[in-house]
């Protein structure tokens, strides 16, 4: 049986920069963050982060850079208008929202930064 786990290093092709950032998830800055499913960009990591709220105490962070083609100038994800999935529309991969590839040509999911909750401040790093 084989086991994986969501690692940095998985993601070869898009360039490591140093992540550690802090937000505040009640912020007028960041209304999305207040509703389960909600998100928001930050400027951070390589290419931007998207933070993504599963719960009022889950959230998830990831890059910005499309894992199909990370270097390329369009390649950057974001959240579709519906608000059901992530996709690069300059290749055309979609993400679910917690990173997971739902179509390609990417095969890898998104580079996942750690976040950890404290208080109402969200912490990023990698």
């Amino acid at each position: 049986m084989l086991f994986s786990c969501r690692d940095e290093n998985n993601h070869p092709n898009i360039p490591n920069v140093p992540v550690n950032e802090q937000l505040n998830v009640s912020s007028l800055q960041y209304p999305m963050l207040r509703q389960d499913g909600g998100y928001a960009y930050i400027n951070a990591g390589y290419k931007g982060i998207i933070v993504v709220r599963q719960t009022s105490t889950i959230y998830h962070a990831f890059e910005r850079a499309c894992t199909y083609d990370p270097t390329a100038d369009c390649a950057r994800v974001e959240v579709d208008d519906s608000n059901l999935f992530m996709v690069d529309k300059c290749c055309g991969s979609q993400f679910s929202m917690y990173g997971n590839v739902n179509a390609g040509p990417a095969i890898l999911g998104l580079k996942p930064y750690r976040t950890s909750l404290s208080g109402s401040v969200l912490y990023i790093t990698n």
